[in-house]
């Protein structure tokens, strides 16, 4: 039955390869007469017979019935009439329980000059749709963190969505690499978009770590990358994800940092033709922020727990994207400056950072001594300028009292060493204990 289908599909199979030429180029964006291809599709660039190489390019628009095509990689060998042929397919990587401790790029290949990827891998599409909102199971029960302030007072759970919102120099880097070792996930999907040079190895080898690369599969998209390979560093993480969630694994997505994936599409946007909006970014910006970020989550197999990273600029929680991506997900922790310069590590503001989803995974008495903590912060912090000038009197008010007595331990709770590995039932017994409610 499937020999006779195979031969009835022969007569209308189209042998032919068409090809389109390059017509001009003008900053990134290359126009060429043909192919035909649809948007997202990846063609091939052949460069002059003398150079012999063949460069990818993704489909991003068209204008006056050309095409417009965007590289994945540098334009220097690109000359007039080079010939430009359509794939017919968009960008896929190769994929499988063999990239497990590798370092990958965007397209899936592997960063090490001396690695090759382990055969039985199979081809995957990077982009994918979101699930059916009502084909996700709720989230209703906690993982493990690693890192006792965000287990006990921002208890996350399996298949949440979490920003990190900080500025430069904060410790997005550090606080990630104790996630990535001490977290309860079954696999580590890290993607460093728009990184430093320098950071990359540096994160690997010293916040992540042999351990945390064991468990782990790192996607590297750095600065000097041309713009589309940037965003598709994002696409590539979120689809190993979902294939290894489809698996049933339980996988933890680190993204570092989701602004710099905005402004990568914004240098596309612009490129393409499209009008700057707020503060410069264009429309397909936030377009395509809630298409990436809903792609992580739960479904009927697995989960996906994602920490995106939003690097804030000048410590404004209210710049565009950090707008956009904190009404995305489900929850945020702000790292404070003020906390980082007074030795306060990691520096997560505890008031202003919230989980929406510690209600439903904590128990009562965790919530309460939770809820006991915040409010003993939240005095102090009123009252912190009265006390520092001396000119609190002891008795005034037994809250502030208790504020002042508890502070010290409260620091001392709150901060952990990038070493020092926390188990989540540990950390709640010490929350509790902390505030009285404890055996």
């Amino acid at each position: 039955m499937r020999m006779n289908q195979l031969t009835e599909e022969i007569p209308h199979l189209d042998t032919f390869k068409r090809y389109g030429k390059i017509h001009r180029v003008v900053g990134l964006m290359i126009e060429s007469k043909g192919p035909e291809a649809s948007v997202g599709e990846v063609c091939i660039i052949h460069s002059s017979p003398k150079k012999g190489q063949q460069i990818l390019a993704e489909v991003v628009g068209f204008h006056n019935e050309n095409v417009l095509l965007m590289p994945y990689s540098e334009i220097t060998d690109i000359a007039p009439g080079c010939l430009v042929e359509s794939t017919g397919d968009p960008l896929q990587i190769k994929i499988g329980r063999g990239i497990i401790g590798q370092v990958i790029d965007s397209l899936g290949r592997p960063l090490y000059e001396d690695m090759q990827l382990p055969k039985g891998l199979e081809m995957y599409p990077t982009d994918q749709s979101p699930p059916n909102p009502l084909s996700r199971p709720r989230i209703h029960e906690p993982i493990q963190v690693g890192v006792r302030l965000i287990d006990t007072l921002l208890t996350v759970g399996k298949g949440q969505r979490i920003g990190i919102f900080a500025g430069s120099g904060v410790g997005k880097s550090t606080l990630m690499g104790m996630i990535a070792r001490n977290s309860g996930a079954d696999i580590n999907v890290i993607a460093l978009i728009g990184e430093r040079g320098r950071e990359v190895k540096e994160f690997i080898e010293k916040d992540l770590g042999p351990e945390g690369l064991k468990k782990s599969i790192v996607v590297v998209a750095t600065s000097d990358q041309p713009a589309l390979m940037r965003i598709k560093g994002a696409y590539t993480a979120t689809a190993i994800s979902e294939y290894f969630r489809d698996l049933g694994f339980n996988v933890n997505l680190m993204m570092d940092s989701v602004t710099r994936v905005a402004m990568a599409q914004r240098e596309v946007g612009l490129a393409t033709g499209e009008p700057p909006t707020t503060k410069g970014y264009t429309p397909s910006v936030f377009a395509i922020l809630p298409k990436l970020l809903e792609r992580t989550g739960t479904n009927h197999l697995g989960t996906i727990t994602a920490f995106y990273t939003v690097l804030v600029d000048g410590d404004d929680l209210n710049e565009p994207i950090s707008d956009t991506v904190r009404g995305i997900l489900d929850g945020h922790f702000v790292l404070d400056r003020k906390l980082a310069e007074q030795g306060q590590f990691p520096a997560v503001n505890i008031l202003k950072s919230i989980s929406r989803v510690m209600k439903q995974i904590t128990s009562t008495q965790h919530q309460e001594a939770a809820n006991e903590l915040r409010s003993m912060l939240a005095t102090y912090e009123e009252n912190q300028e009265l006390i520092q000038i001396g000119a609190y009197k002891k008795g005034t008010s037994r809250d502030v009292d208790q504020a002042i007595q508890y502070h010290p331990s409260i620091i001392s709770f709150l901060k952990q060493g990038t070493e020092e590995e926390v188990k989540h039932d540990e950390a709640v017994s010490q929350l509790l204990k902390l505030v009285g409610r404890g055996e």
